[in-house]
């Protein structure tokens, strides 16, 4: 009979869910392992980068079980969020409505898929049961002094109608979402003091070994420690004091000009007593309108002159202050000392506002001359008072030293992360645990009254705007603390806290006293997780600190959440991502219905290493359903014999036929090969490649006696096991016709039987003074004595050395001989 995918699929899922395959529990007596996969948001139907990410994870799963370990493999649903919300204005359906018929939707299609998910498993974070744990998290951080409210200069997204954290600003000032200019606004906001781990955070990335290196430096960059020193300025006629810091301490008798962002919080006092208050209101406004990225990249500085002078504590000398585009109050201190003479984007401010430019470092051995461009380079101080003459190494220490003897600056260290802003002006979130009492202040909600529960019958507002601010019956509350009248959160927390410990959850998600309970011990931390790479500097450093905190709070036993991390490529066609926009997309759904979900996953798994992008190819797609026809026939066109065939694995050494020892030798390769694809390399598209040689040498194979139908046999469950991680419903059907009872995914992974790696024949690479002359294919496991003789022996080995005088002989056994000769 033909491959009918269709039956053989629907039946094997069918089975496992009804014998409940996939479900596991804590097992002391086997190593365990948690495979997950980063959980989707439920935007409406799975997409090409969901089936490859999933068909890996899936993978690594099945494959650890036949290997012996006890494997959790996960799944749920990231359901809070923003495109709930616009489906729900665009479509005039509910947030809850829309979310829940898509993780409906969603499991079914994973479930097609053939994932081996423990499905009891299952959360949705906009659940009560789940973020009703969320609020306790919060409650916990508040008591800690890790969440706090502050008024502050936040991004603001126009289009979604919210603000942004940091991280969430990307690609020139861009909402990370939905790809809207970000603005800025002064709002009183909630965060949570993920600063206060910033070293740790960045110390820590040595214990992860297992992590690919560019994620490694990603988040190094974005944490981003700064050594250096803080400088105070006095501002005489403020009476005030700016701190400014600095890197290069060493280049401060440079200094001409202090720029202050006009987010500044001296600007206000600055605006009161300055004679051109009007210029300076202009400038603010046109600073405001423009993005954050832009800011930091635009090539044009602009300035303008406060009127106000600083005192530069080195020298005495009055520099003016000067208001400056390019300075954010989101990094440093928001006040820059500036150098012009040694730093390109100060030398072009000064250049244009004809400011002062002093040098004060100048090369090794020569002068600075005219300048055309600052001198950033190390070199030795000049212009710098009783430090000229010292290299700049030198410089940074003794001019640091002289600072805090002086009492006019202090050695620090400064990172570029900010603490991560949670709170978001929209509905389709979790409601923030917080009342606010005339009387009271700010008062957290008692763990006992807990989940404040999101209203449901609500309609969503056409501009994007929450609804929460208007329900008087839900914002309307009695304080928990004196019992008057209070106002509640109407902000929700960003969904991003959802995804911070999910993977907690997941180990005992029918905990109801708890987030999670002992069974945490027992499975985390996750063993292998596999997700994009553009989660780098977001949910992975979230995920990170959130640990941290529950790890100092006592609650678990481990500081990281992740051993090992897998980011995989996107999926392109012609050349760029999936999208909608571009027509490119292919739709999973349809790829199922015509040629199954077991050729979906073998193409995915085949086209590409997992790391690199994967550029979708219909004839590959074809080419991967001809491979299991081919396979799906032969064992059709063979099963009797297979299944008559003598069970018994024939030993190397009772096999003499020289193509029985090589078919042996090709299926115990195989297995090593393969093993090795998987676990060591994450290398699945070449364990591919190692099953179609094997097919194909069995294919051309022509069995004549019992010993042939034997080593086929072998060859066929091999292959069958081997590739069930890959194609687990098609391997369940030819191992059942196969005549087994229990499934192939209860099978032991094959051992490797080493004898049979031995090679019968080797090649000989022959050299003379070095260089390759000849190859010749011998016995392999020749003594030294035996291969010197036989490469002596050959005939155009004799007519290169005719005439010559060998001097030495250099042999490597099984590889190599090498005559040195002269003449």
């Amino acid at each position: 009979m033909p491959y009918d995918f269709a039956a053989i699929e629907a039946k094997w899922q069918k089975r496992w869910e009804k014998e409940g395959t996939f479900y596991v529990n804590p097992d002391d007596k086997r190593p365990k392992f948690y495979c997950l996969e980063m959980f989707p948001y439920p935007s409406g139907a799975l997409h090409m980068g969901h089936l490859r990410n999933y068909s890996i994870g899936d993978l690594m799963a099945r494959f650890l079980t036949m290997r012996g370990y006890n494997v959790l493999h996960p799944m749920g649903f990231d359901a809070f969020g923003l495109p709930a919300e616009n489906a729900a204005i665009k479509y005039g359906v509910h947030p809850f409505e829309w979310t829940w018929n898509n993780i409906e939707r969603m499991t079914a299609q994973l479930k097609s898929m053939g994932c081996s998910y423990d499905w009891r498993r299952r959360i949705a974070t906009c659940h009560p049961d789940y973020y009703r744990w969320n609020q306790w998290f919060f409650l916990k951080f508040y008591e800690e002094g890790l969440a706090y409210r502050a008024e502050a200069p936040i991004n603001w997204c126009p289009s979604c109608k919210t603000v942004l954290a940091n991280e969430q600003v990307i690609e020139g000032g861009h909402c990370w979402r939905c790809g809207s200019e970000v603005t800025k606004k002064k709002l009183k906001q909630w965060f949570l003091s993920i600063t206060k781990y910033a070293q740790e955070l960045l110390d820590s990335l040595e214990d992860l070994p297992g992590w690919p290196e560019k994620v490694k430096i990603m988040q190094r960059n974005w944490i981003g420690r700064s050594e250096g020193v803080e400088l105070k300025f006095d501002v005489p006629k403020l009476e005030e004091t700016l701190e400014t810091f600095t890197t290069r301490i060493d280049t401060i008798f440079g200094v001409t000009y202090i720029a202050l962002s006009p987010e500044h919080p001296l600007v206000p006092k600055i605006l009161s007593s300055c004679a051109d208050r009007k210029k300076l209101e202009s400038f603010i406004e046109a600073f405001a309108a423009t993005n954050a990225g832009s800011r930091i990249q635009d090539t044009e500085k602009e300035g303008v002159f406060t009127g106000f002078y600083a005192v530069n504590p080195a020298n005495g000398k009055a520099v003016p202050i000067w208001l400056a585009n390019y300075v954010l109050m989101e990094y440093g201190t928001g006040a820059v000392m500036g150098v012009p003479a040694h730093d390109q984007r100060d030398f072009e401010f000064a250049k244009k506002y004809d400011i002062d430019i002093i040098p004060v470092v100048k090369p090794e051995g020569g002068e600075l001359g005219e300048l055309v461009h600052a001198f950033e380079e190390d070199g030795v101080a000049c212009n710098s008072g009783q430090f000229d003459g010292l290299p700049t190494s030198e410089a940074l220490k003794a001019m640091a030293d002289w600072a805090e003897r002086e009492d006019f600056g202090r050695r620090e260290v400064q990172y570029r992360l900010r603490d991560w802003l949670v709170s978001r002006q929209r509905y389709w979130g979790t409601p923030i645990p917080i009342v606010y009492c005339d009387r009271c202040g700010i008062v957290p909600i008692p763990e006992e009254d807990l989940p404040v529960i999101l209203p449901t019958d609500v309609r969503m507002p056409k501009g994007g705007s929450s609804p929460l601010p208007e329900l008087e019956e839900w914002v309307n509350a009695t304080c928990p603390k004196c019992g008057g009248p209070a106002k509640r959160e109407t902000d929700t927390l960003d969904t991003f806290f959802c995804s911070s410990w999910y993977f907690l959850r997941f180990c005992s998600p029918w905990c109801d006293k708890a987030p999670f309970d002992d069974e945490v011990h027992y499975w985390m931390p996750v063993d292998q997780y596999i997700g994009g790479i553009e989660h780098a500097c977001l949910h992975l450093i979230y995920s990170r600190f959130f640990t941290k905190v529950l790890a100092d709070m006592g609650m678990i036993r481990f500081r990281e959440p992740f051993v090992n991390l897998l980011t995989q490529g996107m999926v392109i066609k012609d050349g760029a991502k999936m999208s909608k926009s571009k027509g490119n997309v292919v739709d999973p759904d349809d790829i199922i219905k015509r040629y199954g979900a077991d050729t979906a996953r073998l193409f995915i798994l085949f086209a590409s290493p997992p790391d690199k992008d994967l550029e979708w190819s219909d004839q590959g797609v074809e080419g991967v359903y001809r491979f299991l026809s081919r396979v799906w026939r032969y064992m059709e066109d063979n099963i009797e014999n297979l299944k008559k065939a003598d069970p018994a694995r024939l030993s190397m050494e009772s096999l003499r036929e020289g193509k029985k020892r090589n078919l042996k030798r090709r299926i115990h390769r195989t297995i090593e090969l393969v093993t090795r694809d998987i676990e060591v390399e994450r290398q699945f598209n070449t364990a591919v490649a190692r099953f179609m040689e094997l097919f194909n040498e069995m294919y051309s194979y022509e069995p004549k006696d019992r010993a042939d139908w034997s080593l086929l046999r072998e060859a066929a469950e091999v292959l069958v096991v081997c590739l069930s991680p890959f194609v687990p419903h098609f391997c369940e059907e030819l191992w059942e016709r196969l005549g087994h009872g229990s499934m192939v995914l209860k099978q032991a992974w094959p051992e490797v039987d080493t004898s049979a790696l031995v090679e019968d024949e080797v090649t000989i690479v022959v050299q003379i003074n070095g260089k390759v002359r000849e190859r010749m294919t011998l016995p392999a496991g020749l003594s030294e004595e035996e291969l010197v003789k036989r490469v002596f022996e050959d005939g155009k080995v004799r007519k290169r050395i005719d005439g010559l005088q060998v001097l030495k002989t250099i042999v490597v056994p099984d590889k190599l001989v090498n005559l040195v000769v002269k003449g």
